[in-house]
């Protein structure tokens, strides 16, 4: 077999058991889907009115701020899904099983891939699951084409790989998973730092810039406007250009760290 054949056949063995892992072990997963649900609810339930007001105007209704909420919600649950993705890596490379992986005949990157590809599709399967959340309650999107949902789609991805690669490498450093939920919490903490939930020009003035120049407002206004139908500007050149220095960096980053000696566990 060619290196290309062994490289995909041993990243697909890896798939294969971080999906089992997942479906055997759903509660990291639940509990990290959890906060962008239970964030969706409550700003829409409690405070959509008068957040609508604030937003649409006097006399908006609630689906307005459910309009207007939802994008940022979406690549939310994105960083949430990721710090699991965080969690297992450290996991692997603390108890041992990656240093009995170097002792086999195997590629030595398909055990970063598995995770990767793993952890991208659980995230495309966590938006839907948030979305539909969404949609019953009464987020629409009647005015997007189908090339725009496209595009949406290949967002979300294309964010989501960026974000997997960052979580794997705070894996790799991390000394136990407890470590590696710390580390990863930024993921959770940069959108409620964003345009998620206001405009970024109602925020006081010293905290504009923290807001606007960082990866999740152009990703969410970029999404707002596939879906929603608004300006989206430059934000879509961002949003690509921040998705693919994360992959990279990311993914220099794992690769140099993984390359290192493996951690013995404890």
């Amino acid at each position: 077999m060619s290196s290309l054949s062994l490289a995909v056949r041993d990243s697909s063995t890896m798939l294969r058991r971080n999906l089992l892992h997942a479906r055997r072990y759903p509660s990291l997963t639940l509990n990290l889907l959890l906060t962008p649900i239970m964030l969706l609810l409550l700003f829409v339930y409690i405070f959509g009115d008068v957040m609508s007001a604030g937003i649409g105007g006097s006399g908006a209704d609630r689906s307005v701020y459910i309009a207007y909420i939802v994008p940022g919600l979406l690549l939310m649950t994105i960083g949430s899904t990721t710090i699991g993705t965080a969690v297992s890596v450290s996991n692997d490379m603390t108890e041992g099983i990656i240093a009995r992986f170097r002792t086999m005949a195997i590629h030595r990157g398909s055990v970063l891939i598995g995770h990767v590809i793993g952890s991208v599709l659980q995230c495309i399967a966590s938006v839907v699951l948030v979305g539909a959340v969404a949609v019953a309650i009464g987020f629409r999107s009647t005015d997007a084409t189908a090339l725009e949902w496209l595009a949406a789609f290949g967002l979300l991805v294309l964010f989501a790989t960026a974000l997997t690669w960052i979580a794997v490498g705070m894996g790799l450093i991390s000394p136990n998973a407890e470590a590696a939920s710390n580390n990863a919490m930024p993921l959770i903490l940069l959108p409620l730092l964003s345009s998620a939930f206001i405009p970024t020009h109602t925020m006081p003035g010293w905290f504009q810039p923290i807001a606007q120049y960082q990866p999740f407002t152009p990703a969410i206004e970029t999404l707002r406007g596939l879906l929603l139908g608004s300006e989206i500007g430059n934000n879509g050149w961002l949003t690509i250009a921040w998705s693919l220095g994360l992959t990279v960096l990311g993914y220099h980053w794992s690769k140099a760290k993984f390359n290192n000696d493996p951690k013995q566990p404890a």
